[in-house]
């Protein structure tokens, strides 16, 4: 038998990494655990609870007001231990966090064999984001496996000399995830949030929450939201604000007076994907929503200077607008103002994953520890997004 180690610390991790979870649990040649850092508490047992996830060993690395040092010796020591203890045969880590740099460190010390779902995201500026883009390049310098996306990541990765035969290109597994979630026709009925669905005028979904936003780029963020919600009688705003202490209090401030702007907590995921299909526009700094978003056909406007996934921006499915009030501002007045605009971005299928990245990476596995004898097909776009959007 494998034994398969799954670490993870914030909510993407979590829901990125439960489809593997799931489909590892499928397969009888591999043991699998759930290794908490405990990096955001609060926010991965919400999603783990969603996934019927029970972890196996949780960190509890979480503090009020932690600063990155502290954290990454504190997870790099905490995990070092973990993984004497438990002696798994592979790591397998996703995406960009300060986890993810620290399971992967954590792993090489102990000659343990790492795989990095999500692998070979680039913007190639070292602080955009912040500390995300050099925890993954440090994660893919130290990987065996590395289970990119799309084609434009295996590029990355081979332009900086991961043998070919490391990568493998599997789709998104939040596109996994979401499909997993829908599976169950989620809903707002029940919840706080139903009222929205009533709303007979339109919503704009907002997320901020990255390091590099927090501040200056923040207060225009929030400035930009007050200027639509007076521009547009007919638009309801819905931020689900982040725990961060300097998140909320900008959001607090500059949209405290504004009658149609619903301030709520982060919802668990059940709840959030259909909040993400009710949206008529989303604005985001997210990467997964990104993802997510052209599936059920709604535009998304991306606040950040630059992004590491390009494949939305140039497929038409989303737009870079960066954290400039007045940007902001205009390119969400064309989309609510201009039908044809919001069409050809809501039509545009996801380049980013088909639902079976998760199949792809486990059969990527049994073929590295020999158990078959082919590689996994590789992921190709084409999925089709959610028809009942079209026509908004």
């Amino acid at each position: 038998m494998i034994k398969v180690a799954l670490v993870f610390g914030t909510r993407p991790e979590v829901i990125k990494l439960a489809p593997v979870y799931t489909e590892l649990r499928r397969r009888e040649h591999f043991v699998v655990e759930a290794l908490s850092s405990g990096q955001h508490r609060e926010l991965t047992a919400q999603m783990l609870s969603v996934f019927g996830i029970e972890p196996d060993a949780d960190l509890s690395l979480m503090e009020p007001e932690q600063s990155l040092p502290t954290l990454t010796a504190r997870a790099i020591v905490g995990l070092a231990e973990l993984f004497e203890e438990r002696r798994p045969d592979v790591v397998l880590v996703q995406g960009d966090t300060t986890t993810v740099f620290c399971a992967a460190l954590a792993a090489f010390y102990h000659r343990i064999t790492i795989g990095h779902v999500e692998a070979g995201l680039r913007t190639r500026d070292k602080f955009q984001p912040f500390p995300e883009e050099i925890n993954r390049r440090l994660t893919d310098a130290m990987a065996d496996l590395h289970f990119a996306a799309t084609q434009l990541s295996r590029r990355n990765l081979l332009a900086e000399g991961v043998p070919p035969e490391r990568i493998f290109v599997t789709g998104n597994t939040v596109a996994d995830a979401l499909g997993m979630i829908l599976e169950h026709r989620p809903s707002l009925a029940g919840t706080d949030l139903e009222p929205i669905d009533a709303w007979l005028g339109r919503v704009l979904l907002v997320t901020a929450h990255r390091r590099e936003n927090l501040g200056v780029p923040m207060v225009s963020i929030c400035q930009a939201l007050r200027r639509l919600h007076n521009a547009f009688d007919d638009l309801l705003i819905v931020f689900p604000v982040h725990p961060n202490p300097a998140v909320r209090e900008v959001v607090n401030t500059v949209l405290a007076q504004a009658q149609r702007v619903r301030i709520i907590e982060p919802p668990n995921y059940e709840v959030f994907v259909p909040l993400m299909r009710r949206a008529d526009l989303i604005l985001t700094d997210s990467g997964g929503i990104q993802e997510e978003a052209p599936s059920l056909g709604v535009p998304v406007l991306v606040a950040r200077n630059t992004t590491e996934r390009p494949e939305g921006i140039e497929a038409g499915a989303a737009k870079l607008v960066g954290t400039d009030e007045d940007t902001i501002v205009a390119e969400a007045s064309k989309l609510l103002s201009d039908p044809r605009a919001y069409h050809a971005m809501a039509s545009v299928r996801n380049p980013y994953g088909d639902g079976q990245a998760a199949r792809r990476v486990v059969d990527a596995l049994e073929f590295h520890f020999g158990i078959r004898d082919e590689p996994p097909e590789e992921f190709v776009p084409g999925g089709q997004p959610d028809e009942s959007r079209q026509g908004r």
